[in-house]
């Protein structure tokens, strides 16, 4: 961990609310995926991974974990490819402009981003959200010029949990992946940073993933990234 130089972080879940900030917003793209037919959004909102009994995504759902090309395709099953990337795009302007504009930094995030980058650590994001939507939040939370890089899903040819993202991050610092720390809240996370040789794997407890789900893949699990100025500093 002493050889750790720059820490790349997911964002939902991880830096932003997750639960707070999208849930209104998958309604809005199930609404428009249903036609305005409430009881089929639920429908689709279930699909993609909603608990209505506990008003919370389940870890590692799609819409929790996966991409809005993905969240097209389980909900579009009979559009054809040109129809799916038309719907895709509309969704991308609908989590790019509302996320951004609802997102709600996860208690004790932005401090530690700028502990972190006080401690000249080379920060980036990776999600499966868009990247432009990546960097209006960035910009929205007022930490954008601490971060090195935002990588989305359509930045790379292979989003995550491909080792894409890390690999470009380390292209970019010029650092090896051994020197970089993915932090994330779900497997698709931690996932990515064993298949790109992350040096360390932390996963957080402040998005839809469980210490259980988590266990088997991180370093660590901290309780949110709130921690992790102190854990690094004390490795």
């Amino acid at each position: 961990m002493r050889g750790i130089k720059a820490i790349l972080f997911d964002k939902d879940g991880t830096l932003v609310d997750f639960q707070k900030t999208w849930f209104a917003i998958g309604d809005v793209m199930a609404l428009t995926a249903a036609g305005g037919d409430r009881e089929k959004a639920n429908t689709l909102l279930e699909l993609a991974g909603y608990d209505f009994a506990n008003h919370r995504f389940k870890a590692d759902s799609v819409f929790a974990a996966g991409t809005n090309a993905e969240i097209v395709e389980l909900w579009y099953p009979e559009a054809d490819e040109t129809e799916r990337q038309t719907i895709t795009a509309g969704f991308n302007t609908i989590t790019a402009e509302e996320g951004a504009a609802a997102s709600v930094a996860l208690p004790g995030s932005k401090d530690a981003v700028t502990a972190l980058h006080g401690q000249g650590f080379r920060l980036g994001v990776a999600t499966n959200d868009s990247t432009s939507g990546a960097e209006k939040t960035l910009l929205a939370l007022g930490i954008a010029q601490m971060f090195d890089a935002a990588y989305g899903y359509d930045a790379v040819a292979n989003p995550k949990p491909a080792p894409d993202a890390i690999h470009a991050f380390a292209d970019l610092t010029g650092l090896k992946t051994s020197e970089i720390a993915m932090v994330g809240d779900n497997r698709h996370d931690l996932e990515m940073a064993r298949a790109g040789g992350a040096g360390l794997v932390v996963g957080v407890l402040s998005g839809t993933g469980t210490r259980e789900t988590l266990a088997p893949m991180a370093d660590v699990i901290l309780d949110s990234v709130a921690d992790l100025p102190e854990f690094l500093g004390a490795a």
